[in-house]
C-alpha cells in the first residue's frame, strides 16, 4: 500500500500554495454561512456535495461538510465515481493517505473488502476535491474513499449491503455528485439559451433533488431517465439513498436540501452551467428542538400576541435568547385556538426565515388568516400550538403515506395543499380519508392524489404549545 498519494488536483482545481487554499477556504465558509445561515443541525448521517473547482462549486459544499463537522465523525466514508470510467464494481484506492497542500488525510478503509486499485487508476476530483474541505473542518478524521462504478441495481444492493455492515459507530457518508451539466461542450441543450434558461435549469436540478428526497434508488434513476438530467454522480448517489434505505430503523430518515446554485448564478453565463447542491440526510429527532427552545418560541408568540392586546402594536417580539437551535431554519407552522377552535393558522414550508423570527411574524399572521373574517385584536383565552416541520419527503406511491404520523404535500395541475400530522391524528383518519382532505384542500377533485401528474410529498412534525410543556 503507497504510504501517500499525493493529489495532482492541488494548482489546477485549487490553489497549490497551502496561504492561498486557507484563504480560499476561509472565504467559502464565510460565503456558505451567509447563504444559509451560521446555525448548523445536529447528527447528520450523511450528505451530497459536488466536486467542481473550488473556487466554484465549493461555496455550496462548504454547506455540507460543515453539517457532517457537526456531527463530529470518526470517519468520513466518501462515495464518488471515476469520471475516466472503472469497473462496475465499488473500488477503492490502494493508499495509506492522500497529500495536499494542506497536509496530510489519513485514510482508513478498514471494515471494506472491495478490490483495492493503485491510487494512479483509482484517482479522481468527484472526490479529491473534498480533501482540503475535509482537513479544513475535520482535521485529523480520516476517509475512506470508495469509487462507485455501476448504479445498476444488483451492483448497487449488494455494494450497499457490504458497506451498511461495515459502518462502525461514528462514521458518516458523503456522496459527491454535480448535477445538470448544461451547453454544447456537454452535449445537452434541451432548452434555448434565452432569458429563461435560469429558472429551466432550476426547475430541472430541484426535480433532480425532491427525487432523492424519496431514499428510493430507482425511483431517483427512474426521474433522472424521465427528465434527462446529466446529473454525473448517478452511480454514488443511488448507493447512498440505498445504504440510507438500510440504515433507517424507528425513526424516518429526511433529506434537506442545504444550498443550491448553478455556475450560471455565479458568473452570469448560462451558456456552459453545471448545477451544485449541497444535501443532508437526518433522522427525525434532529429537526426537533428541546424544551427550552421550545419555551422560548412560544414565550416569542406570547409576547408579539400582547403587544397586539394592550398597544394595537403588531410588531414581532423576537426571543433573544443565545440558543443556537432557535437559528436554525426550517419548515414551521403557528396555529391560534380559542375554545377548542381554530382560530388562525400560518405556516412556512421552506427555510428563508431562522425559526427564531418566523415564530412571532407567523403568530401575527395567523391573527389575519384569510380563511377567517377580519380581527383587530387577539382574544386572551388564545392557545399557541407550534409545529417544526421536517423537510419534504418525495412518496412514490400514496400507500407510503402514514396518516396520524405524517403531514402531506400534495401537488398537482397547478395546484397545491398541505395538512399537517395532527389534522389525521385528531380525526383518526384512515390514510384515504386524509388523501382525499388534502385534495379538497388544494381545490382539486377526488381522487387526484392517484393521478399519475400528482406529487404526494409527506413530513413528520414535532407540535407543542404550553399545554404539552406544563
Amino acid at each position: 500500500m503507497t504510504a501517500a498519494f499525493t493529489t495532482p488536483f492541488a494548482g489546477t482545481w485549487y490553489p497549490g500554495n497551502a496561504r492561498e487554499l486557507e484563504q480560499l477556504l476561509e472565504e467559502l465558509l464565510e460565503t456558505s454561512e451567509e447563504r444559509t445561515g451560521s446555525a448548523v443541525r445536529p447528527g447528520a448521517l450523511a450528505a451530497v456535495a459536488p466536486h467542481a473547482g473550488l473556487q466554484y462549486s465549493g461555496r455550496v459544499a462548504a454547506a455540507a461538510w460543515r453539517h457532517l463537522a457537526a456531527a463530529q465523525p470518526r470517519r468520513v466514508v466518501m462515495l464518488g465515481f471515476l469520471h475516466a470510467g472503472g469497473p462496475a464494481d465499488v473500488a477503492m484506492p490502494r493508499i495509506g493517505a492522500y497529500e495536499t497542500p494542506l497536509g496530510r488525510v489519513a485514510v482508513d478503509a478498514s471494515g471494506f473488502d472491495f478490490p483495492a486499485l493503485p491510487p494512479q487508476a483509482a484517482c479522481d476530483h468527484s472526490l479529491e476535491i473534498q480533501l482540503p474541505l475535509a482537513q479544513k473542518l475535520l482535521p485529523g478524521v480520516p476517509v475512506a474513499p470508495l469509487y462507485a462504478g455501476s448504479a445498476a441495481e444488483r451492483v448497487r444492493k449488494e455494494a450497499a449491503q457490504r458497506i451498511a455492515r461495515a459502518l462502525q459507530p461514528g462514521d458518516v457518508l458523503l456522496a459527491s455528485t454535480d448535477l445538470t451539466h448544461y451547453g454544447r461542450r456537454f452535449g445537452f441543450t434541451p432548452f434555448p439559451l434565452d432569458e429563461e434558461t435560469a429558472e429551466n435549469l432550476h426547475a430541472l436540478d430541484r426535480e433532480v433533488i425532491d427525487a432523492a428526497s424519496s431514499l428510493d434508488p430507482a425511483f431517483f434513476l427512474a426521474e433522472l431517465r424521465r427528465n434527462g438530467s446529466t446529473t454525473c454522480g448517478v452511480a454514488p448517489v443511488s448507493l447512498l439513498l440505498e445504504i440510507l434505505g438500510l440504515l433507517e430503523g424507528e425513526e424516518e430518515i429526511f433529506q434537506a436540501a442545504l444550498d443550491y446554485m448553478t455556475t450560471g448564478d455565479l458568473n452570469g453565463d448560462y451558456s456552459l452551467s453545471v448545477g451544485y447542491a449541497a444535501l443532508a440526510y437526518f433522522r427525525e429527532s434532529s429537526f426537533s428542538l428541546d424544551e427550552a427552545a421550545q419555551r422560548e418560541l412560544l414565550r416569542s408568540v406570547e409576547a408579539t400576541l400582547e403587544q397586539v392586546r394592550e398597544r394595537g402594536v403588531e410588531r414581532p417580539a423576537e426571543s433573544e435568547a443565545e440558543m443556537e437551535a432557535l437559528d436554525r431554519r426550517g419548515g414551521i407552522f403557528v396555529s391560534l385556538h380559542q375554545k377548542g377552535e381554530l382560530f388562525g393558522c400560518i405556516g412556512r414550508i421552506g427555510d428563508e426565515d431562522t425559526y427564531r423570527a418566523a415564530a412571532p411574524e407567523l403568530a401575527l399572521s395567523a391573527l389575519h388568516d384569510p380563511r377567517f373574517p377580519t380581527r383587530v385584536t387577539a382574544p386572551r383565552d388564545l392557545e399557541v400550538e407550534i409545529s417544526i416541520l421536517t423537510p419534504f419527503k418525495r412518496l412514490v406511491k400514496p400507500e407510503q403515506l402514514r396518516a396520524g404520523e405524517h403531514g402531506g404535500y400534495l401537488e398537482c395541475w397547478g395546484r397545491r395543499g398541505l395538512l399537517l400530522p395532527q389534522v389525521g391524528r385528531e380525526r383518526n383518519a384512515t390514510r384515504e380519508w386524509f388523501l382525499e382532505a388534502l385534495a379538497h384542500k388544494a381545490g382539486l377533485p377526488p381522487r387526484a392524489w392517484r393521478n399519475p401528474e400528482a406529487k404526494l410529498r409527506a413530513f413528520r412534525a414535532q407540535v407543542f404549545s404550553a399545554g404539552t410543556l406544563s
